[in-house]
């Protein structure tokens, strides 16, 4: 059956791009407005830019966030993997039932929810809020959706593989890492991507773990919009967008190339 051609889904394709992009596509231009005012356009000026490179809160703001989604999303997808294995590989074994519903619980419960809990177990702990409770906040989410991601292509691979390395003489060690995880590096690639652009975009479970010291980008983003929107966020934004479109091409290019070393 051919698809043809209809103006029905032309204009609901348009109208959905446009509901979707067309926002940003505004945030964008009017990030390079001269006027101070932001929804009056004064010209075309990049002095924001500037003026954002020169504000100290921002950067310190986003050199915390830098750090902490780094660092998390490094350690979620290292435990997110080791869990995701441990789900496909391992088998039948005692207490997997409870394993696996720990692992995806915090995929389906509300962001305050565990906020909230995550701060009241540092404070019974007598844990000092900051950024090293930001992190631990973010590798205890970030973990389950890499494992969720690893684990779909673990289900996907072809265990023959291994075992036809073992036979060669390779331990169950070396089988890993000479034959399973070249396959699923995409996929490990693809969990690292996706906490780490969760770390960034937190603000929710941040606001609860953080202490002083510790604003994330977020935080400093939405405590600003609350006072109005000023052009320096809107350039602040325009880079976020710019950088992650860069991020997702990139990593878009280097699951493709792996995908094509790992086909036999």
């Amino acid at each position: 059956m051919t698809n043809r051609f209809s103006w029905f889904n032309a204009t609901s394709l348009t109208l959905g791009l446009a509901f979707l992009y067309l926002p940003i596509l505004i945030l964008v231009v009017y990030s390079f407005n001269e006027s101070r005012l932001v929804t009056v356009w004064g010209g075309f000026s990049t002095k924001w830019y500037g003026e954002l490179f020169r504000n100290e809160a921002f950067l310190d703001a986003a050199w915390v966030t830098l750090r902490v989604a780094l660092i998390s999303a490094t350690v979620a997808t290292l435990l997110g993997t080791l869990a995701a294995y441990a789900l496909v590989r391992a088998g039948k074994f005692r207490g997997r039932t409870l394993f696996s519903g720990m692992i995806y619980a915090p995929l389906v419960m509300p962001e305050v929810i565990t906020g909230l809990s995550l701060l009241l177990l540092f404070i019974s702990i007598g844990m000092d809020r900051g950024i090293t409770t930001i992190i631990l906040a973010h590798i205890t989410f970030g973990m389950c959706f890499a494992s969720v991601v690893v684990s779909s292509r673990l289900v996907a691979f072809d265990a023959s593989l291994e075992e036809a390395a073992c036979d060669l003489g390779c331990t169950p060690v070396q089988a890993f890492f000479s034959v399973t995880l070249p396959v699923i590096a995409p996929a490990i690639v693809a969990a690292w991507l996706l906490a780490f652009t969760l770390s960034l975009d937190d603000l929710v479970i941040a606001s609860f773990t953080s202490g002083p010291g510790a604003t994330t980008l977020p935080m400093k983003i939405y405590s600003q919009v609350r006072l109005g929107v000023t052009p320096e966020i809107n350039a602040l934004s325009t880079l976020l967008i710019g950088f992650v479109s860069v991020g997702v091409i990139l990593a878009s290019l280097a699951g493709k190339r792996m995908d094509r070393r790992s086909d036999p």
